[in-house]
């Protein structure tokens, strides 16, 4: 889905899908220079970073294994319990693995921070992140992102995976989305 069918909804384009193939093809380029060798598996948490993991999984050149978690720190409301739940975990075992985890957005990053220490705990060789887009302002958790896309500003982002109310997950890039579609809707 492109911008124009959903223009009514959309304030503004903030990065391009072009930009997002260049900047994926970019880092999945050193990716697979720094992973070639070492059997890595690439996870990805369920749904938002499926988009990402899929154009940066078709970019690297070496072979390499993919898996999903599904987590929640939610609760009924719109407000972090933060406390992490597994909704799905991993089929398979990390332990001795490298693992690069593929993030579509880091934004407070305690769950982020919480996944790292699990799969460390669960005996991974190595963790680090790739992550397409980050939100310094709301970072609240420390978390080391290796492999960096792009700074974002604190606006509501929806695309190429993120979502409001589990709509704009197809559109083909990162957009902002006008206030009024989101303003409301949980008062």
């Amino acid at each position: 889905m492109r911008i124009a069918d959903v223009q009514d909804k959309i304030d503004h384009e903030l990065v391009s899908r072009a930009q997002i193939e260049e900047k994926i093809g970019q880092i999945a380029a050193r990716v697979s220079e720094d992973y070639r060798g070492r059997d890595p598996l690439f996870v990805a948490v369920l749904k938002g970073a499926v988009n990402t993991m899929a154009s940066f999984s078709q970019a690297v050149s070496i072979p390499v294994q993919m898996d999903f978690m599904s987590l929640s720190s939610y609760g009924s409301g719109t407000e972090s319990s933060g406390r992490i739940i597994i909704r799905q975990d991993l089929s398979c075992d990390v332990r001795g693995r490298h693992i690069l985890i593929v993030e579509d957005i880091v934004d407070s990053g305690r769950t982020l921070a919480w996944l790292v220490n699990e799969l460390k705990r669960r005996g991974a060789a190595s963790v680090e992140i790739f992550a397409l887009l980050e939100k310094p302002a709301r970072r609240e958790v420390d978390v080391d992102v290796k492999y960096h896309g792009f700074d974002i500003p604190d606006e509501f982002v929806v695309g190429f995976g993120l979502d409001y109310d589990e709509r704009f997950r197809n559109l083909d890039s990162i957009a902002v989305l006008k206030p009024e579609v989101y303003q409301g809707a949980h008062a």
